[in-house]
């Protein structure tokens, strides 16, 4: 259970008795330690300040690795990448993502969840206006 959020961090991050204890790990569940390979390596391809031209070059080395693997659970995360594949590219071009967007659409959400329903839909932009503007 205490060796479970090491495998969340980057190998880099890791102190000294961490990394005995993953040694550990990985010596008695050896497709732990792939699974963390695979997981650690996509994880440095969106850390490196890259070129989308040389993101799909690493997203297709690890696509293969993915498929060596054998993982079930990585080939569905493989396939959701190629289904988004240009969205996710372009990531590489500017650097940043929807996600502030998307936890503000979160907050409205649940502030109409709240209120049970908007009945009247000028006096719920006005609120949302004063306290999220």
């Amino acid at each position: 259970a205490r060796s479970r959020y090491l495998l969340y961090k980057s190998r880099e991050k890791w102190t000294e008795n961490q990394s005995k204890r993953v040694k550990i790990l990985f010596r008695e569940y050896p497709d732990l330690e792939k699974i963390y390979h695979l997981s650690d390596s996509l994880r440095k391809i969106y850390n490196q300040n890259i070129t989308k031209s040389v993101a799909m070059l690493k997203l297709a080395h690890w696509f293969k690795d993915v498929e060596e693997s054998g993982f079930k659970s990585f080939s569905t995360l493989k396939n959701t990448i190629i289904n988004h594949y240009n969205d996710i590219l372009n990531y590489f071009e500017a650097r940043s993502t929807n996600a502030a967007a998307e936890s503000f659409n979160a907050k409205i959400k649940n502030f109409r969840l709240q209120l049970r329903g908007v009945k009247d839909r000028t006096f719920f932009l006005f609120r949302l206006t004063k306290l999220f503007a």
